[in-house]
């Protein structure tokens, strides 16, 4: 926790317009409050662009190009297509979040100067946690936060952990009515 603190005092320091572009480390991400906000959660793999890269690869900011993703399975929401079309780049090397699960902050795609990972490897499965915004579904809303993590193949931790706490969620919204 405290290498989290030092890091969110640099960033906070440098305060610059367009190096954060909207980024706030005044309190750490929560995985509860980011399974609470999100109108979707969703296990899916990537299959391809939809739309290439104009100029490359830039980790830096929204990508331009976008990418085709398989529901496999759906935890939060309802009337989702069976694939997704997700403003990202294709890439062919894992990027596993290097923390226990539950995760409480961007796997390591994220840390390099963006808000948010938006690289996801060809035919990995990711676990999304989405907003929907007219036509589009986006995971980059909840800045720093763990809403694209690329899963493990056989009993990730980050989708038990999920699954647990949103089966706890729904039991407690029903003890409330």
């Amino acid at each position: 926790m405290l290498a989290f603190a030092a890091v969110a005092l640099f960033l906070n320091a440098l305060n610059a317009p367009g190096i954060l572009d909207g980024c706030s480390l005044r309190k750490p991400p929560s995985s509860e409050e980011m399974c609470r906000n999100a109108a979707y959660v969703v296990r899916v793999t990537s299959l391809q662009y939809a739309t290439t890269p104009a100029w490359g690869v830039w980790t830096t900011d929204i990508p331009d190009s976008t990418v085709v993703f398989r529901v496999e399975e759906v935890l939060k929401g309802t009337g989702l297509p069976a694939k997704l079309v997700i403003k990202g780049y294709l890439s062919d090397y894992d990027d596993f979040n290097d923390h226990p699960a539950p995760y409480r902050f961007v796997r390591s795609g994220g840390r390099h100067g963006s808000c948010f990972a938006n690289s996801y490897k060809r035919g990995a499965q990711f676990l999304l946690f989405l907003q929907r915004h007219g036509d589009e579904y986006s995971p980059y809303w909840y800045a720093l936060g763990p809403v694209n993590e690329q899963l493990h193949e056989h009993s990730d931790p980050w989708v038990a952990w999920v699954k647990g706490y949103l089966r706890d969620l729904g039991s407690e919204a029903g003890q409330r009515h």
